[in-house]
This record gives C-alpha cells, structure tokens and sequence, in this order.
C-alpha cells in the first residue's frame, strides 16, 4: 500500500491561483460596489438602494416571531409546505387559466431565476433578455457555459418584435421577460407581451417571467403567463411588495417537469426557503390583514414627484411600475461619468453599464423618503444646470 510522504511544497499555496476560471469571469456587481462607497459617506443622499423604504408590516412580524416562538425552525420540505403551496397553485390556476402547474417555494426570486437556468439550460444554449436588464440575466448563464445575448431596447425601453426576431439563433433556448422592470421601470403593454409569446411559440422558447414586482404597478399588471401555459416559468416573491428582501421569500410555477427538477436542484443548493419565512407568509393568505394599497399609491406619487423635478432638465421615460426611473446622462456624459460627478455632491446613484452595454444613462431608485428624494432631485438638477459638456 503507498503512503502519502511529507514532502515541502515548491512553493508557496496560492489562494489566487486556486480560484476558478468562471468565478474571476464574473465582475462584482456594480450595485454592491456603490453600496460599499455608501458605507464610507457621511449621511449620503441615496437613491442606489432597490429596497422598499418602508419596514414590514407588524401582521407579518408577529407571525414570523410566532412561527419562530412555536419551534417551526428546522428544515421544511424541499419544495416547501404544504400549508403555503396550495394556496398559491390555485393563485396561479386563478389568475393564468393553467391546469395543473408545479410549484416551489424559493430562497427569493433571484435562487429561482439560478433554478431555472440550471434546470433548463446547457452549454452553448442562447438566453435572450432585454437590455437594459437586471444583472443576474448576463452573468449567471455563464456560470453553466450559456450564454446570454442582451436585446438592445433603447431608446424608449420597450419590446421591439423585430429586434427580438433577428437576435434569435438556432441555439436560443430560453427568453427572460421582467415587467415592470429594473432598472428602467417600463411595463409591457398587452400587444408586446402578445407579441413576445407569439415568437416563443413560434421558436418554442422557454419563458421566463420576472414579475417580482407586480403589485409595485401603477396600472393594471399584464402577465405573459396566461398566453404560454405550456413554456413559462412564472417567478414572483415577497421581498419587494412587502420590504421583506432580507428574509428571502419567493415562488416558481410552471411545467410540473421542469419544477420538479428546480426541487431536486434545490436539495443540493439552498436545501428549502427559510422555515419561519414560510409560515409568516401564510399570514398574507389567510387573514388578509395587511393592505399594500397605501404603500403602492406612495410610491406613485414619489414616481410622479421625480419626474415632474427632473423632466424639463432630463432625458426620461415616466415609469410604469416598480420602483425606478432610468435617465440619459446630461451633457454627452457617460453614465459612468455622470454617477461620479453625483458622488463629488454627495449622491449614490447606480450607472447605467451595470444593467446594460451602453453606459448613457443611470439608475435612480425613488424607493425613499419625501424628503431625501427631495434633497435628490435638487443635487441632481444642479448637477444638470452646472455640469460643463464631456
């Protein structure tokens, strides 16, 4: 039998050189790398940050203090319980006409949107989703060797058919659709949506819908899901409407074959969503104690409230939904450049290459105080007036 011998490396372990190609691919979010120069100004003016601004509501605490106080604190299904899957499949029944979906509880929407694309992704598959995009979309096919083809929108942010049409290849497999989206706020109307399920059907495309932050929209919200009962995947959650993003809460539902391979991917990843999460979601479905309505009409008037500030001086479409706005750096300046100008004043906003391949615009999240959003707006039109042209 061989032993192993105690012989002295040639050299020195090098933790660097240990890390994986796919790993060092993948640049550290943009977002993230404002949040950490937040932590580093004095009282900034922030309007970076993609989270409510308000805390969530007391119903739903005491639930999850009581869900906690009864012991419900081990590991639940992998799928999720029981209690809360039915309840939101015969949601999904109600409000898509599907007739018989998988479901699965998540660690938040952004672990389904990793399911998904592990479930149903190979290498060398295309992933087709609208530039400007949430970041996740670009980066993580890569992690499974897919690879992600951004669909340029601009300039009015909309689902232009024919663009979709000519990205599409032999090896495109799968489409991501987020409405409302982040970060330009846009809301796909009826015919876009329409039209986007026609070209699936016709290319029979898998579709996933991002709809993350559907109550945040200011008119009636339009669903892709209903058209494509056969090739959606339908991602929703808890984190945006109702300020619980750090308790990671969502749900997929679609074909029950690839559900059922996000559950046995689940197992071996993030093993179940959070015990106690899950019961105090049940407090949403079945007492019905907690009203968002005010909270939504909030944050309409804080969307109308910046672009009356800012359209006179900015390049900017009037979001429709979500929480963001997305305006054209000023004075022939990138995004890029414009964000490090709002920085020197005190103001963290988020540029725009970190969603998109032009870096011509930047990321403002209006999910704030009055008051700051206030002191924003006015830094920003300062910025506007006072800025000499690249």
């Amino acid at each position: 039998m061989a032993h192993a011998t105690n012989q002295t490396p040639t050299h020195a372990f090098n933790p660097l050189a240990a890390i994986a190609q796919r790993a060092l691919d993948i640049d550290a979010s943009g977002i993230r790398k404002v949040f950490d120069l937040a932590a580093k100004l004095k009282d900034p003016v922030n309007l970076s940050i993609g989270q409510p601004d308000f805390d969530v509501p007391e119903a739903i605490k005491e639930r999850a203090i009581r869900a906690i106080t009864e012991g419900k604190n081990r590991y639940t299904p992998t799928q999720g319980i029981a209690e809360l899957i039915e309840p939101l499949r015969a949601g999904v029944i109600d409000s898509t006409g599907w007739r018989d979906p998988g479901l699965i509880i998540l660690s938040g929407t952004s672990g389904g949107i990793m399911l998904a694309m592990f479930a149903a992704l190979n290498p060398g598959d295309e992933v087709l989703f609208l530039d400007p995009y949430f970041v996740m979309y670009k980066h993580l096919p890569k992690l499974i060797g897919a690879v992600p083809v951004p669909v340029d929108t601009y300039p009015d942010f909309r689902l232009h058919p024919e663009r979709l049409e000519a990205a599409i290849t032999p090896k495109t497999k799968m489409l991501i659709l987020c409405s409302p989206n982040n970060p330009t706020g846009i809301t796909l109307s009826a015919a876009e949506l329409q039209a986007a399920a026609a070209i699936a059907r016709r290319h029979n495309l898998l579709v996933l819908s991002d709809e993350i932050y559907d109550a945040f929209c200011y008119q009636q919200h339009q669903s892709i899901a209903p058209l494509l009962p056969e090739q959606c995947i339908l991602l929703k959650g808890y984190s945006k409407t109702y300020g619980m993003t750090g308790w990671r809460l969502g749900y997929a539902a679609g074909p029950k074959a690839i559900i059922e391979q996000m559950i046995k991917l689940q197992q071996y990843t993030f093993v179940c969503a959070p015990a106690p999460v899950q019961y105090a979601a049940l407090e949403l479905i079945q007492t019905h104690r907690v009203d968002m309505r005010p909270y939504i009409d909030a944050y309409r008037h804080k969307r109308d409230r910046l672009i009356s500030g800012l359209g006179d001086l900015f390049e900017i479409n009037s979001p429709g939904g979500a929480f963001y706005a997305f305006p054209k750096a000023p004075h022939g300046l990138t995004g890029s450049e414009f964000c490090a100008r709002a920085i020197d004043n005190n103001l963290l906003l988020i540029p725009g290459n970190v969603f998109s391949n032009r870096d011509t615009h930047f990321r403002i999240s209006y999910a704030t105080s009055d008051d700051k959003l206030d002191r924003g707006i006015e830094i920003l039109r300062q910025l506007a007036q006072h800025t000499p042209s690249a």
